[in-house]
């Protein structure tokens, strides 16, 4: 039985809603309506006339090799990050989960890279792999690798996607610590009794547990690849070299506000609405299979 609560007033609970409501309305419908309706018009660089010009915005981006190549680049990129930042975040947890003595001292170390901002976290992997003077890019010249992201692309992008998902892996830490302390220790006990080795207990009891976590992580590191790495990107590489980390969400910004083509760049958000949307129900209707609530 479920306990329903009953207002005095009918009004009561509309006046409780308004403020999601409204926060709802005027920071994600409006904003995604107002795109909507710019991805159709063709307007002057300072917005002061505008033509209806219907999908002529999205025939040119999908006929540009360019805005393709940006799809698979953020494809790559999104996957990478949140593969590296879950599966990190997972094994971090679970090794702090079985420290007894300190571990409140791991858990601040582990959650303080959450704190910073990404702008800020961009700058500390520059001078991490700076070809002169970072200490990783001179171990792996030492090595017998030669370092220099400024003019490889390949290194660029691996810079963006360690940066990026060394930045969520504190929110991703939280959630699997949070999900591994939920689980009895009783459960644990009794499958050691029965013979069974760490990587059995974690494979066969552990993560089935941990997947509806998992199954959540999943979902909002896509959002975040998507989106939330603009100011890692923009501060660490601005797209470049020769557009190698060029992502959906900064050729947005590139397009409208330094281009200021708003057509293009309104068509262009609508397009990365609709491929996290898609690919956030691929994984409610694939993925969700597999989670055991």
């Amino acid at each position: 039985m479920q306990n329903r609560i009953h207002f005095s007033n009918r009004w009561l609970g509309f006046a409780l809603m308004a403020p999601q409501l409204a926060i709802t309305l005027i920071f994600f419908l409006w904003p995604a309506l107002e795109a909507l309706w710019q991805s159709v018009q063709q307007q002057d660089p300072f917005g002061l006339d505008s033509q209806f010009v219907g999908l002529a915005n999205f025939s040119l981006l999908f006929h540009d090799p360019l805005y393709l190549g940006t799809i698979q680049t953020t494809l790559l990129f999104s996957a990478l990050v949140t593969l590296l930042g879950t599966c990190s975040a997972l094994i971090l947890a679970v090794m702090a989960n079985q420290i007894t003595r300190g571990r409140r001292i791991y858990q601040m170390v582990l959650i303080a890279p959450y704190a910073i901002a990404p702008s800020v976290v961009a700058v500390l992997w520059l001078f991490l792999f700076n070809p002169s003077l970072g200490w990783i890019s001179y171990l792996l010249r030492e090595a017998g690798y030669e370092w220099n992201h400024a003019l490889n692309g390949g290194q660029a992008l691996l810079l963006v996607v360690l940066a990026s998902a060394w930045k969520q892996i504190s929110y991703n830490f939280l959630f699997f610590y949070a999900g591994l302390q939920a689980i009895p220790a009783s459960l644990i006990e009794a499958a050691a009794i029965d013979g069974a080795g760490p990587l059995r207990r974690f494979r066969d009891l552990v993560f089935p547990l941990l997947s509806p976590t998992s199954f959540f992580l999943l979902v909002v590191n896509l959002v975040y690849a998507f989106f939330d790495t603009f100011a890692v990107i923009d501060a660490a590489t601005g797209g470049g070299p020769g557009k190698s980390t060029e992502t959906m969400i900064l050729k947005v910004y590139l397009e409208g506000f330094k281009g200021l083509d708003l057509g293009s760049s309104a068509a262009q958000s609508v397009v990365l609405m609709a491929v996290v949307g898609l690919l956030t129900l691929i994984q409610f209707r694939y993925v969700e299979r597999k989670v055991q609530y």
